[in-house]
């Protein structure tokens, strides 16, 4: 099993808030001997349309000595994990969940753009203390 990130209660509580239902936590992927959990799974229903919408999340922190290092790890596995749930579980899609601050040092930055642009990134951008999400990133 994978170890929890710091913020995957206050990510699930407010997915939660905006109406998902959570139905895996964790969501097991396996592609050959590999095993993969992204951290959550959650589904809503979309009454107007009358479809069900299907998302993965992944959650990071960025906390560490390097910010680069992390965002090169969190990218790098956002690529695998998204590249094994295309061919298991299309139906789902992929986001990497992190807080504002980290969207905004990050994400809004030229590199960011770059890599949210190029490789297709889905964020979901949070208030940890609140427990909201304040943005969806397609």
């Amino acid at each position: 099993m994978p170890a929890i990130d710091l913020y995957h209660d206050a990510v699930k509580r407010a997915l939660i808030k905006e109406g998902w239902n959570i139905t895996h936590d964790p969501f097991h992927l396996r592609w050959g001997r590999k095993d993969m959990y992204v951290v959550l799974g959650a589904k809503r229903l979309l009454v107007a349309e009358r479809a069900e919408q299907k998302i993965a999340v992944e959650v990071k922190s960025f906390i560490s000595d390097s910010e680069m290092q992390a965002f090169r790890d969190a990218i790098g596995q956002f690529a695998i994990y998204r590249s094994v749930l295309r061919r298991t579980n299309p139906d789902y899609t992929l986001y990497l969940a992190v807080r504002n601050v980290t969207y905004v040092s990050l994400f809004e930055e030229p590199i960011g753009q770059l890599l949210i642009e190029d490789e297709g990134l889905k964020l979901v951008v949070f208030d940890a203390e609140e427990e909201v999400i304040l943005q969806w990133k397609n």
